[in-house]
């Protein structure tokens, strides 16, 4: 790392890079006006970040601090490393990372440490290489100032780069721009400047510019191994001219940092792609199976296609028509070089040849290697020859193993972005073909094959899937039967098997396995184990760097989240679960997503985001499948309509969600929409059938899968009843209510209570319900149900806001009316407390005393006590005597 000074030199020239010095400019040139600014530079090895970053260095007119990525990664290692090149002593250094480790300000501590400067910029490298610690709080500042840096006045410019594969945090107002090959023009320039002392000859230089395909780093590390003779042209080059030495050195960081398991991968990748170019029958189509491959990992540990979907997910390779290949040939073949055995060939060695010897990478027991099948077109130990047979005759021959992994990829892609019931079949198949040489593959075959058809809807076709997989043992057997016994409503069959899966698996360091027992402690209807593993496989999945599983782990948590009637955090993990899923090219996942951002835009009140995101879900969700999203996206508009009033066209919509059989809706989330149904049925006169909704709903409440059901169906009995009788169901729902945990069930049923109150003109009775509701909704963020509580509230001539003295509000102290004033205006607590650089207790401890001294209940309240105090200001200033009399 170095501090604040300008280099010797701008570095080695820079070409065909003029788009990105521009960008460059722009930064230096905000942060020289005082606005600031983030530009996110990404690039393959060897591509220039750096030179870039030493040019911008050496180019701009203020303060430049050059930062590069620590030799360690040990917890807040990299930003230890920031201040020290931005303080001026190893105190003020460690001062800063106090600040930033203890306080969460970043941001703060740069500020502190540039204040002395007029403009700064910032130049980091590598940022991919940084520990998360530093990588979090880096995020975090930048998208607090979105894009500058609170305190500094704009006038820090921060100039990041990192590998192709990272992906950079949404910052609002960053530039990004991406490295990219020189061209023809560009490349021959920069290999005379690799060789000033002498020109090379014309053909030796063409070979070169050839060879290296506009690639700078390969280009510079080819050029170094030649001799002055051979550029001359007096001496034959080497053939090839890019050997293993030279992708070793540009290629050998970025490959020594991935998993053996992805190494494996990307080297099978390879041989694939090589066998594809030399001809061989069915190697395209057969590019799955090869690179899904490889039976028994290190230490005998059960292989995962999950790997592979990281290595898509990350950009080291693309998947198009179902073919995977690589966006940079070098990579593939500087997968190889890592692979080979460190043995010479000869001059004459053919590609094909080189591509048999890679082949012989590590293969599972009993599993033909992927690599010589597709080189020749099939297994060689089945003894055919690939020049006697097509390409899908090819196809056929490969093994078994080679043909199910082939399928399980195809439905691995299916799941994530197609027709789920076509991944269905697909992991069927790989499941039958996997069975006998690798029955731990079959299982997870047959597991992934029940999460299509759930996800599809199908009960049959989970039980077929859970009923095939003989092989499990273990939690995973007590996860097939248990799952069996709860879709056939044998619960206390269920019961105990699923209780073991979530003690044994919810205690595992695997994400997969934890993701299985959040799934058992959803079906036993325990949100609050669902909610706190789901949240350590995430945690685990982060940890582990598993960039393809975090979408489905964000998933499982936010419909915990959502199940618990914990709607922010629910919405906080979608938001997040959504960029994932999106960025990863998960489309089935993104519109789960956005169905549940639905269901919580219904309950916060916000029409048009509910229209927007669940037609998002259901632009997805039809063309796929998708009945569990597509489910969730059509209550969340129903529950919207009937919040606005609109009781029968929210009842007609929620009939076929709640109906029985396949063409009705979700089998896991009929019973939840009944509530829902019978409110909306009740209002719109369709009584009768909110009686059989009711009675059905009965019988699934007892079963006690569901904490809030037998307080939900006391309130549908209240809406049901006659006379006198809602008295009685609800308060016996109020009081269910008070164990269930789900506060904005227990609001609605506050709700209606004091609405049915005040329309037997008991307005008294009807005040404390409906303030309870009130500050309940206010909480929860649910601005559309807390108006309906006001209205109600008013209706019984009761004041609904702004009870308080406002003259009380001149008693707080200035830290407390500011805090006042921030959350009248609508602020969160975290947004209070990042304007006001405090912590988000503070705030709320702040907020406890206001509500004591102004004697009202909640936020809610606030902005008449403003109001009224702000009138009175314009009262007392209109009433002073004006100068001169007048």
């Amino acid at each position: 790392m170095s501090g604040a000074t300008h280099s010797a030199s701008p570095g080695p020239p820079l070409y065909d890079r003029g788009a990105e010095l521009a960008a460059v400019a722009r930064l230096s040139a905000r942060a020289a006006a005082g606005t600031g600014g983030v530009l996110f530079v990404t690039g393959g090895p060897g591509e220039g970040r750096t030179a870039l970053l030493a040019r911008a260095a050496y180019d701009f007119p203020g303060a430049p601090y050059r930062v590069a990525a620590p030799g360690h990664r040990g917890p807040w290692s990299a930003a230890r490393g920031l201040f020290s090149a931005l303080a001026p002593t190893p105190s003020a250094a460690r001062r800063a990372l106090r600040l930033a480790r203890d306080e969460g300000g970043l941001d703060r501590a740069v500020a502190l440490l540039t204040a002395a400067s007029a403009s700064v910029l910032v130049c980091v490298d590598d940022l991919h290489l940084w520990d998360a610690h530093s990588r979090a709080a880096l995020a975090a500042a930048w998208q607090r100032a979105g894009g500058g840096v609170p305190g500094s006045s704009g006038r820090v410019g921060w100039l990041v780069s990192a590998a192709r594969h990272h992906r950079f945090p949404d910052v609002p107002g960053a530039e990004a721009v991406r490295l990219g090959p020189l061209t023809t023009s560009g490349a021959r320039a920069f290999l005379r400047d690799l060789c000033p002392a002498l020109t090379p000859d014309p053909a030796v230089e063409q070979r070169l510019l050839d060879e290296t395909a506009g690639h700078p780093g390969v280009l510079a590390a080819t050029v170094r191994l030649l001799t002055a003779a051979q550029l001359l042209g007096t001496v034959p080059l080497p053939r090839p001219l890019v050997d293993d030495s030279v992708l070793g050195e540009v290629y050998g960081g970025l490959l020594g940092r991935l998993p053996a398991a992805s190494r494996r991968l990307l080297a099978r990748v390879a041989v694939v792609t090589l066998a594809g170019r030399t001809g061989a029958p069915g190697s395209g189509a057969a590019a799955y199976g090869a690179a899904a491959g490889g039976g028994r990992g290190a230490r005998g540990t059960r292989p995962s296609p999950e790997p592979l979907e990281g290595l898509v997910a990350d950009g080291l390779l693309t998947r198009r028509d179902g073919v995977l290949g690589f966006e940079d040939p070098f990579l593939g073949r500087a997968a190889l070089a890592s692979a080979r055995p460190p043995t010479a060939g000869t001059p004459a060695e053919t590609a094909a040849d080189r591509a048999a010897g890679a082949a012989a990478l590590p293969a599972g027991e009993g599993v033909s290697p992927a690599g010589p099948a597709l080189r020749a077109g099939l297994a060689r130990s089945e003894g055919h020859r690939a020049d006697r047979l097509g390409p899908s005759e090819a196809v056929r021959a490969l093994s078994p193993a080679v043909r199910g992994r082939e399928q399980l990829v195809r439905g691995l892609a299916a799941l994530a972005g197609g027709p789920v019931m076509d991944a269905y079949e697909a992991l069927l198949q790989a499941a039958e073909l996997l069975r006998e040489r690798t029955p731990e593959e079959a299982s997870d075959a047959r597991f992934l094959a029940m999460e299509a058809a759930w996800a599809g809807g199908d009960v049959e076709a989970c039980l077929a899937a859970l009923d095939g997989g003989g092989e499990a043992g273990g939690t995973e057997r007590d996860f097939a039967e248990g799952l069996s016994a709860a879709l056939t409503v044998r619960l206390d069959e269920a019961r105990g098997a699923l209780e073991r899966v979530v003690a044994e698996d919810g205690g595992s360091d695997d994400p997969r396995l934890l993701l299985r027992a959040g799934a058992a402690a959803l079906v036993l209807g325990n949100t609050g184990a669902a909610a706190r593993v789901h949240a350590r496989a995430l945690a685990r999945a982060r940890a582990e760097h598993r960039t393809a599983l975090l979408p489905h782990a964000l998933e499982q948590l936010a419909y915990g989240e959502l199940r618990a009637g914990r709607y922010s955090r629910a919405a906080r993990t979608a938001r997040e679960g959504l960029r994932t899923a999106e960025a990863t090219g998960q489309h089935n996942v993104a519109a789960h997503q956005h169905a549940v951002l639905a269901l919580v835009a219904s309950v916060e009140g916000d029409g048009a985001a509910v229209a927007e995101h669940a037609a998002r879900a259901l632009a997805t969700a039809g063309p796929h499948g998708l009945v569990q999203a597509a489910t969730l996206a059509e209550w969340a508009l129903a529950r919207d309509e009937l919040a606005r009033g609109l009781a029968g066209q929210a009842a007609a919509r929620l009939v076929p969600l709640v109906r029985p059989g396949p063409r009705g809706g979700h089998f896991a989330l009929r019973m939840l929409a009944v509530p829902c149904f019978v409110e909306a049925a009740v209002a719109a006169g369709r009584e009768a059938e909110a009686r059989v909704a009711a009675e059905e709903y009965a019988a699934w409440a007892a079963l006690g899968v569901d904490g809030p059901a037998r307080a939900q169906l006391a309130r549908c009995r209240a809406l049901l009843a006659d006379g006198e009788g809602p008295a009685y169901w609800f308060g016996e729902a109020v009081r269910r209510h008070e164990s269930c945990g789900n506060d904005f069930e227990r609001a609605r049923t506050l709700l209606a209570y004091g609405t049915w109150l005040r329309r037997r003109r008991r307005p008294a009775d009807a005040r404390g319900p409906l303030r309870d509701a009130l500050v309940t909704f206010e909480r929860a963020a649910a601005g559309g149900w807390a108006e309906h509580a006001r209205s109600e509230l008013r209706a019984t001539g009761g004041a609904s806001c702004g009870t308080a003295d406002p003259a009380a509000l001149r008693e707080l102290t200035p830290q407390q009316q500011r805090i006042v004033r921030l959350v009248a205006s609508g602020a969160t607590n975290q947004e209070v407390a990042d304007r006001l650089c405090l912590s988000p207790r503070t705030v709320d401890h702040h907020l406890r005393g206001v509500f004591a001294r102004l004697g009202i209940r909640s936020r809610v309240e606030l902005p008449g006590v403003v109001d009224g105090w702000d009138a009175e200001r314009r009262g007392q200033s209109s009433t002073a005597p004006r100068p001169g009399g007048r």
